[in-house]
């Protein structure tokens, strides 16, 4: 009976690739042979599937001429082999098996075999986590910049020691479980042969060393919880929601990096202001009578006190541009300062008022 490789991985064949991707990776999972209740001929049904159905080129052919499109020319699987240069793996014995893609199946093997990936997993053991923490901020600081202060309490090199665990003034010795290596090397036969893992070692924390007197402050560790008042500076122009990320400075590690320190920056809402990209935004309503004649208007804006000029006969909703009065793109320049005109029309007129507006009227105004 011909394979249905649909129904192996339980999606439907307007299935995305994404919902094919997260199949495989629930049978990969589920039929391991190195897992118990694993099933060795599912799981290579299940990669052989996935191989075919997340490839255009190859799922066209098989929803034509079925499993049986690879005796046609159109392509099967002896281009594609695992490559274990990506993870760290060293395939001794594999054999040269095609068809197996490294990008999916590394986190599947991560899950068997511990945290394996040579430099790339010790360099994410080998680096801080990195936090992220919220901080307000004013209308008009976000315009123009501000410097704040602000206290955090995390993961930080221990004073003491400086980050290395050992009691001051004491020596340091040569790690007996990784044998000063910082890593430690474990083979495990599998199905695809042997692979060969590295992992940092816990004992010294990829260092290679320990110290003879472990520090009384942090026990050895290199790192102790505190808080730490830090300087932030916000760019000038930033938007409520950014993120100033500060590196290094999120929680530290022995041996390590630290990882860095996010800062989501809201901005509270201004009384009169509003923006709209590099633009400023300052509604102004005037007088009746001042939109007739016109007038010189003195205004207040974030830098302080300008004159506009009010022009003869501007109408309700026109806008007045105030050049290089917005937000800050750079030392020389900057966004305007757009200024919506409302005017206000008064509700009970005199009796004189009412007099010249019928002359008004007369007059076709």
């Amino acid at each position: 009976m011909p394979k249905d490789y649909y129904d192996i991985l339980g999606v439907s064949k307007n299935a995305s690739k994404d919902e094919i991707k997260k199949a495989f990776h629930k049978a990969a999972h589920k039929y391991h042979p190195d897992k118990n209740g694993g099933d060795d001929k599912m799981f290579k049904e299940a990669n052989e599937a996935y191989q075919t159905l997340s490839d255009d080129t190859k799922k066209a052919q098989y929803d034509r001429f079925g499993a049986g499109y690879q005796n046609m020319g159109g392509g099967g699987y002896g281009g594609q082999g695992f490559n274990p240069n990506d993870f760290g793996f060293d395939f001794s014995g594999f054999g040269g098996q095609a068809g197996f893609d490294a990008g999916d199946l590394g986190d599947i093997f991560s899950d068997f075999f511990g945290s394996g990936g040579g430099r790339s997993s010790r360099s994410k053991q080998n680096r801080g986590r990195d936090i992220t923490t919220e901080m307000q901020i004013s209308f008009e600081e976000s315009i123009f910049g501000v410097e704040k202060e602000i206290s955090i309490t995390k993961t930080s090199s221990c004073d003491t020691c400086s980050g290395s665990g050992a009691k001051p003034n004491t020596k340091v010795k040569k790690c007996s479980t990784c044998d000063g290596q910082g890593q430690i090397r474990e083979n495990r036969q599998t199905m695809l042969g042997v692979i060969s893992t590295t992992r940092v070692c816990v004992q010294c924390d990829g260092q290679g060393e320990i110290p003879e007197e472990k520090c009384s402050t942090c026990k050895g560790a290199g790192v102790s919880k505190k808080t730490e008042t830090l300087s932030v500076k916000i760019p000038s122009g930033i938007n409520s929601g950014e993120m100033v990320r500060l590196t290094s400075m999120g929680e530290a590690v022995r041996g390590g990096e630290a990882g860095d320190l996010y800062i989501r920056v809201y901005v509270s809402k201004h009384k009169i202001f509003s923006r709209e990209g590099n633009n400023l935004i300052m509604p102004l309503t005037i007088k009746l009578t001042d939109a007739l004649l016109g007038v010189d208007q003195n205004i207040e804006t974030l830098d302080g006190q300008v004159i506009i000029k009010i022009p003869q006969g501007i109408s309700h909703g026109e806008i007045l541009r105030v050049r290089e009065k917005g937000v800050p793109l750079g030392k020389s320049r900057r966004g305007d300062l757009l200024i919506p005109i409302k005017i206000t029309i008064p509700q009970k007129l005199s009796k004189k008022e009412k007099e010249l507006v019928v002359d008004l009227q007369k007059e076709g105004l």
